[in-house]
């Protein structure tokens, strides 16, 4: 079992000394994995379903990423996630390929299609169309990054007649992990994407969602080139060895921690604990 760490980006950990400190003792202690959370902006005054006040500061996941790329060596780098359809995908797909190069190749592309009503206003992108916009720019990222002559005719992205180089280490790019616990979610992590992402799930609710990924597998035609479905989850449920047998029974190959925790010293407690009960 993969084990890695969430919110690498956020709260007490959003700024560079703290999550610096935090991310080497990860690798150290034996983590797979640093995972950055996102909100381009946040409602306020908080309204639900909101997660956080507006208040709670949260770096940009490829800065923050790129800069922990310059601190680590092995431990690999993961989104999760990025909002796709706020973003441009060309001037995403540099930003991420150039975190990729930076970082030897440790780049994992998690993506969601959001939720937040107000952010979306706010940035100007409607919400209704989320689904299928996501698909074409992971489709537009993928052609700009491995494409001899990339090429894009979509509803909402279109381009030929340009490249952007250097591009990932990988021939389709960062792996992309598909986060989201509907049939829509499941759908796209089977037609378009490496992995899936289940944030905040328990036991019951990780066997639902897998077994709506492998209901999907059998009703659409999965691309050879994406390989097998990389289940990742953030778990609901005590650290320590039972966890990790209760969720690799059902087939999860990655958990990704959140720390119940409030300044930089929990935080490398933590990790202790971590290494001490499941990575020792």
């Amino acid at each position: 079992m993969k084990i890695g760490l969430y919110s690498i980006n956020g709260g007490h950990l959003a700024n560079p000394d703290d999550m610096g400190r935090v991310a080497v003792a990860a690798e150290e202690a034996g983590f797979e994995s640093l995972w950055t959370a996102e909100h381009v902006v946040l409602p306020d005054p908080q309204v639900p379903p909101s997660p956080l006040p507006a208040e709670v500061p949260l770096l940009d996941p490829a800065v923050a990423l790129a800069y922990l790329a310059s601190m680590t060596t092995e431990i690999n780098l993961g989104t999760g996630i990025i909002i796709l359809p706020q973003r441009n995908p060309l001037v995403l797909a540099k930003e991420l390929a150039t975190v990729d190069v930076l970082s030897k190749g440790r780049l994992m592309f998690g993506v969601g299609v959001g939720y937040l009503a107000p952010e979306f206003e706010a940035l100007g992108i409607p919400m209704e169309d989320r689904g299928p916009r996501s698909i074409e720019y992971i489709e537009a990222m993928r052609s700009i990054w491995h494409d001899n002559e990339p090429n894009y005719d979509g509803k909402y992205v279109s381009f030929n007649g340009v490249k952007a180089n250097p591009r990932p280490v990988r021939p389709l790019g960062p792996p992309v992990v598909m986060g989201g616990h509907s049939k829509p979610a499941w759908r796209r992590t089977v037609t378009h994407c490496q992995g899936w992402y289940g944030f905040m799930l328990d036991p019951e609710g990780t066997a639902k969602n897998i077994a709506g990924i492998k209901d999907l597998e059998e009703q659409h035609e999965r691309p050879e080139g994406l390989g097998e479905i990389e289940i990742t989850v953030t778990p609901l449920m005590r650290p320590g060895v039972e966890m990790l047998e209760t969720y690799g029974e059902m087939g999860v190959d990655r958990l990704v921690l959140l720390a119940p925790v409030q300044n930089v010293d929990e935080s490398l407690a933590f990790i202790d604990q971590i290494h001490a009960q499941m990575l020792g």
